[in-house]
């Protein structure tokens, strides 16, 4: 994990503190994973505004066919580059080029998540290591990038609500087939990003 500005407050909301500290305390805290053979790594932001709710920041990808995730509800982030130091890094870099939001300049890192990999054999080989970052109640952020089709701040109660778990019905290759997901704001969230949040939430309830 990037060491925070030294010009940046220290984390002055109590409920990012405390998500801090649970971070802290999972096993792959403060390391960075060992690439797997034959697989690009990348790495996500999942971004905590400190409003009155907290505030999750999410993006609508933009219709692509080269886009295997095409206008899928997603994290800001990308593909490791070959000049990105550290995967907290290509996070950081991704998350300005595609929204705006400096993470170095204006944002708190908070600690990381277990990595993971699509669960789908037609997806690329790819390993997403998802970093998560406090940023104070005035940030905002922009369409930044072409491959971004919109900027969603939704309210982490929102996403913790039981009542937004669903499935999904996805067409594949090999015929349709059911997912879990959230169902939120008009959106459907489902595949990485969905468990992604998912493992999020069991940490962060209660804040």
């Amino acid at each position: 994990m990037s060491e925070p500005d030294p010009d940046l407050p220290v984390v002055s909301d109590a409920r990012l503190r405390r998500l801090q500290d649970r971070l802290s305390r999972l096993p792959e805290a403060g390391t960075e994973p060992e690439p797997l053979e034959g697989h690009t790594e990348a790495a996500v932001s999942l971004i905590i505004r400190a409003s009155a709710e907290l505030d999750v920041l999410l993006i609508k990808r933009a219709e692509s066919e080269r886009d295997p995730w095409s206008g899928h509800i997603a994290l800001p982030g990308g593909r490791r580059d070959i000049g990105d130091v550290s995967l907290a890094r290509t996070a950081i870099r991704e998350t300005s080029e595609e929204t705006g939001v400096e993470l170095s300049t204006s944002g708190w890192p908070l600690g990381s998540l277990k990595r993971l990999v699509p669960s789908h054999p037609n997806l690329p080989p790819i390993t997403i290591t998802p970093y998560v970052f406090g940023v104070p109640e005035h940030v905002e952020a922009r369409v930044n990038s072409s491959e971004v089709d919109q900027v969603l701040w939704m309210p982490l109660p929102v996403l913790l609500d039981p009542k937004t778990r669903g499935t999904t019905t996805i067409p594949l290759p090999e015929g349709p087939a059911d997912f879990p997901c959230y169902h939120v704001g008009g959106h459907t969230i489902w595949g990485l990003t969905f468990r992604i949040l998912s493992e999020f939430g069991e940490l962060a309830g209660g804040l």
